[in-house]
């Protein structure tokens, strides 16, 4: 497997989301609550006529944390979003935003998700043409996530499909469209978030796959898909699964990127022979820890992964999303996770 054109070896990338600053939305509320299915506009600080100019600011400011930290693959860090997923999943067809739906999250706790009402469709894109306004601006390789099929059924009340599985279907194809305009508007990595595949496996091994090869049918660009065991905060304290339960049957699907969370849970990197066919984006930055990894540390952590993998496959990554993360902390990682990879770039002679 060649290595990303135009990449060095050991590219670094973030997973998702980075610090939104405390002008744009109110940290301390955000905090408080668990990840919001359903829309939250009291989150934010900014009244609506000026919502959208003081996003694009902040989502600049993302950018330009990302370029000096020394990032290759950079992201809008999700400014625009409550959270990873609720931003898309509330503007499909087929979701009753006025009357929102009960399930249970990871943690046990019911929540308010989207309800199905309807066939869902998406009747325009939603996120490429800020996307592409964001392309534009980072001159350079980058990703944009949206939240997967599978975890938007799991984060939904189905009040309208015979089955979770035929509404996963139809998630995907509205995936699978938003995926295409995506790549259109020249995004570089479309990436599709699901933790859900972790935390209901059995549910997963029974339609998941099919789901996803649904949501990229006829992509021709690169895609990622992100599994994980959920944000450091959301879990604080609560010892994180030492494995996947859900890992080795995505050699199936046909993404093309692979993104795992190994520091926080000390995961034992053997783990990437289990897909042997996929580039890795593999987590080096543990975000449950507040003290700035060291540039050594993060290279330690990426020498146990080439003992497993080729450096051609491997994209360097925190674990997570750093959402929750204060914005001098999750620079000082980003810093730290491009050093490290340069230290083992010079190793490798690359």
């Amino acid at each position: 497997m060649d290595k990303l054109p135009g990449l060095p070896l050991l590219p670094t990338t973030i997973v998702g989301s980075y610090p939104q600053p405390d002008w744009l939305i109110d940290r301390e509320r955000l905090k408080a609550r668990l990840p919001p299915r359903v829309r939250a506009a009291e989150l934010w600080r900014i009244a609506p006529p000026w919502l959208e100019a003081a996003q694009e600011a902040a989502t600049l400011l993302a950018l330009s944390d990302q370029r000096l930290a020394g990032i290759d693959i950079v992201g809008d860090g999700e400014m625009r979003r409550e959270s990873y997923s609720n931003r898309l999943a509330t503007a499909l067809d087929g979701i009753d935003i006025d009357t929102p739906g009960q399930a249970f999250d990871r943690t046990g706790a019911s929540n308010p998700v989207p309800r199905v009402s309807g066939p869902i469709r998406r009747r325009a894109p939603i996120e490429a043409s800020e996307a592409a306004d964001f392309v534009r601006r980072a001159d350079g390789w980058t990703k944009i996530t949206i939240p997967g099929p599978f975890t938007m059924t799991q984060q939904a009340q189905n009040d309208h499909y015979a089955d979770d599985e035929a509404l996963a279907m139809d998630y995907a194809a509205a995936v699978n469209a938003e995926i295409k305009d995506l790549h259109a508007a020249g995004v570089s990595i479309v990436q599709l978030d699901e933790p859900y595949l972790q935390a209901r496996a059995d549910a997963a091994r029974a339609y998941a796959v099919r789901a996803l090869d649904r949501a990229l049918e006829g992509v021709t660009g690169l895609t990622a898909l992100h599994i994980c065991f959920g944000y450091a905060h959301v879990h604080a304290g609560a010892a994180k699964p030492r494995d996947y339960d859900f890992l080795a049957e995505l050699t199936a699907s046909s993404v093309d990127i692979i993104s795992i969370e190994a520091a926080q849970p000390r995961l034992d990197p053997a783990i990437l022979r289990d897909l042997p066919d996929k580039r890795i984006m593999y987590g080096v930055i543990d975000l449950n820890d507040p003290e700035v990894e060291s540039a050594e540390t993060v290279a330690e952590r990426l020498r146990g992964a080439l003992k497993h993998a080729a450096p051609e496959r491997i994209i360097a990554a925190p674990d997570c999303g750093m959402k929750y993360q204060s914005r001098a902390v999750a620079f000082g990682k980003l810093k730290a996770l491009a050093d490290g990879a340069a230290l083992v770039r010079r190793e490798l002679g690359a």
